[in-house]
């Protein structure tokens, strides 16, 4: 299959890189990374060690693909949009953080696919990308019809030896990643930590506090969300990437936008819809999008 990762950071260089075993990969990112992956191709390393070679490009437009990977960041949604539009895409599915399928879903064509990655990976140097954990990867159908374009992209990464999964209600899937992150990521951007901090002691009693406002925000809205499953994956991603940064704290260090209005800042949005408090995620969101308006 033509796959285009659209975003190529670390995850989405990490999950192209993985397609391009049995697939033609193109990466749509920035500079110098692109430029690297162009001419030697893309090393990944860490848990296993390959050299792919695929395409790397820094133009947005003008693209054909079979798939569209949706890596972007949240807040460059729209812009992503924009670019696709002149694309010829037969299916495209996000792995993005957030809930930002329906975005997608207005604003192109082509049927939209939703997917929860929780893939851990950086990117040490342009050209290099370092496998640092796997997770479970879902899909399923967003838009009217998309159920057989959730089965090829599930396919396309079952080919390529990437383990992932159907699921009959993927807005479970994308509540509790939403609340896993909630709990996790501004909780260590604003404390400055890595994961592992928060495996036990007060960083885990926030996070955990966190992710059960998201919960039950996300009972409200009509998701079937379990609070039990979800402290036990919340507890289980934090384990399994105790030594990784995770993206907002990341972000943060390098004086960069976060994705916290789509994380934190979503859940306050839904709870108020619904007459819910969820105090913890809105000192959150508040601590970071005031760091945010003093730093850009």
């Amino acid at each position: 299959m033509q796959i285009l990762v659209f975003g190529a950071g670390a995850v989405g260089s990490l999950i192209g890189g993985l397609l391009a075993r049995t697939h033609a990969v193109t990466l749509v990112g920035r500079d110098p990374h692109m430029r690297v992956c162009e001419a030697n191709g893309l090393d990944i390393r860490g848990e296993i060690t390959e050299h792919q070679t695929l395409s790397g490009t820094t133009t947005q437009t003008g693209h054909e693909a079979d798939i569209a990977l949706i890596t972007v960041k949240t807040f460059d949604t729209m812009d992503a949009c924009t670019a696709l539009n002149s694309c010829e895409i037969d299916t495209v599915c996000s792995l993005q953080n957030g809930l930002t399928e329906s975005t997608l879903a207005t604003e192109l064509n082509a049927p939209v696919v939703a997917g929860t990655c929780r893939y851990g990976a950086l990117q040490p140097r342009p050209g290099v990308v370092k496998y640092t954990g796997q997770g479970k990867t879902v899909f399923g159908g967003y838009t009217e019809r998309a159920g057989e374009a959730a089965e090829c992209v599930h396919r396309a990464f079952r080919e390529a030896g990437i383990h992932s999964s159907i699921a009959d209600d993927i807005r479970t899937q994308q509540w509790e990643k939403l609340a896993i992150n909630a709990g996790m990521n501004a909780t260590t951007a604003l404390a400055r930590v890595k994961n592992g901090v928060l495996v036990n002691g007060t960083g885990n009693e926030l996070a955990q506090a966190v992710t059960a406002e998201a919960v039950t925000v996300a009972q409200a809205v009509g998701v079937d969300l379990s609070l039990s499953d979800v402290r036990h994956e919340l507890d289980t991603t934090i384990t399994q990437t105790a030594a990784n940064r995770s993206s907002m704290l990341v972000d943060v260090s390098n004086d960069g936008p976060t994705e916290v209005d789509a994380i934190n800042g979503a859940i306050v949005q839904h709870a108020a819809e619904h007459d819910i408090d969820a105090p913890r995620n809105e000192t959150l969101w508040r601590l970071l999008t005031l760091w945010e308006r003093n730093h850009h």
